[in-house]
């Protein structure tokens, strides 16, 4: 065989581990996206889902006592003395149905908390409505609005403005890889409000997602879109081509699964069912939710756990900041050139950018 011929082999076998190599990416991506939306969206089942019987005579408490039997752990059923009180707990979210029983038997949701919550619910007092021979009227006492009907939306503008900046990511610390930190910094501050801001244009006048609150929801999308940004750049300066699928495990994977968006906890499995109590995508859509439907009630809640999110970023970028002082520092000494660093940067950066296709 000639040199030349071995030469080529060995470009084309170096070629193909390179290729080889890289494919492991997506195909993580995919095990990790299949348990992730399967395990979290596949099978649905209630679990102590908090449902009111009104009323304070025997046949209430006989009635939410058979329920809550017959149940074996889907529902979590009380009784309460009125409607008023009833309603005050949809609206505090503290419950996701209440079910008047009588001669016209009547059951009351907040279809703006969950409308695949509220949903379970009337599939449950239309049977027990039926075994009263009676037709069950439903009220929404906390409707979405009228761009929104099955209050989805906002989760589907929780993916879009997730995919905004972990994409940026990709862009500001693979290209941007060269850049001082606090120029990269100021591009993380730059993207977040240009996403947040895309997000309240999506929400508010092209899609109406919501018919008021839009500063604040706003607000939140800023916030929460930052913190993904300080993260994702952060971690960048440790994982280099390896980030695109750490902030997809992150902000996908774990984040959209245990939002609440599609279904909430009492609907899901126990894992992602406890992410959803401070993952930063359950924070944006309750925190969205409070503001806009339910008067404020635990906004602050939510809007502390994107705060925490946002500190989280901001102490992996300092990290990073001092990681790359300590590897300058440790390079000089070795007597490597800039222009080596800027081209072993340019390669990473290459690298980077095609597995962001991923995204």
């Amino acid at each position: 065989m000639s040199a030349g011929s071995r030469t080529a082999s060995g470009s084309t076998a170096g070629a193909l581990r390179h290729v080889l190599g890289h494919l492991l990416t997506p195909l993580l991506m995919c095990v990790g996206m299949g348990l992730a939306y399967l395990g979290a969206f596949h099978a649905p089942q209630p679990h102590d889902l908090r449902v009111d019987v009104v009323g304070s005579g025997v046949s209430a408490r006989v009635l939410a006592q058979n329920l809550q039997n017959q149940a074996d752990g889907a529902l979590s059923v009380r009784t309460v003395a009125d409607r008023s009180t009833a309603v005050e707990h949809l609206r505090t979210q503290a419950s996701y149905g209440a079910y008047l029983p009588g001669g016209g038997p009547e059951l009351v949701v907040a279809t703006a908390s969950s409308d695949t919550s509220a949903t379970v619910v009337e599939k449950v007092f239309t049977r027990v409505a039926a075994e009263q021979g009676a037709p069950l009227k439903v009220t929404n006492v906390a409707p979405t609005a009228e761009g929104d009907p099955t209050g989805q939306g906002v989760f589907f503008l929780l993916v879009a403005i997730s995919i905004g900046s972990y994409a940026s990511v990709a862009v500001i610390g693979g290209a941007g890889g060269v850049l001082p930190l606090r120029i990269r910094a100021a591009l993380v501050a730059g993207a977040s409000l240009v996403v947040s801001l895309i997000g309240a244009a999506f929400a508010g006048p092209l899609f109406g997602l919501v018919d008021h609150g839009l500063p604040g929801l706003w607000a939140l999308a800023w916030l929460y879109c930052a913190g993904i940004l300080l993260i994702g750049v952060g971690l960048h300066t440790f994982l280099k081509r390896w980030t695109t699928l750490g902030v997809m495990v992150l902000f996908v994977m774990l984040n959209f699964t245990s939002s609440g968006g599609i279904f909430r906890p009492e609907l899901q499995p126990g894992f992602f069912g406890s992410l959803h109590s401070f993952w930063n995508g359950a924070g944006f859509i309750e925190g969205v939710r409070s503001h806009v439907y339910f008067g404020g009630h635990a906004l602050g809640g939510h809007v502390l756990v994107l705060a925490l999110w946002f500190v989280a970023g901001l102490a992996v970028l300092g990290l990073a900041g001092l990681a790359e002082s300590r590897g300058r520092a440790e390079s000089s000494g070795e007597g490597a050139s800039p222009e080596a660093a800027v081209r072993t940067s340019e390669k990473d950066m290459e690298e980077e950018l095609e597995e962001a296709v991923g995204v």
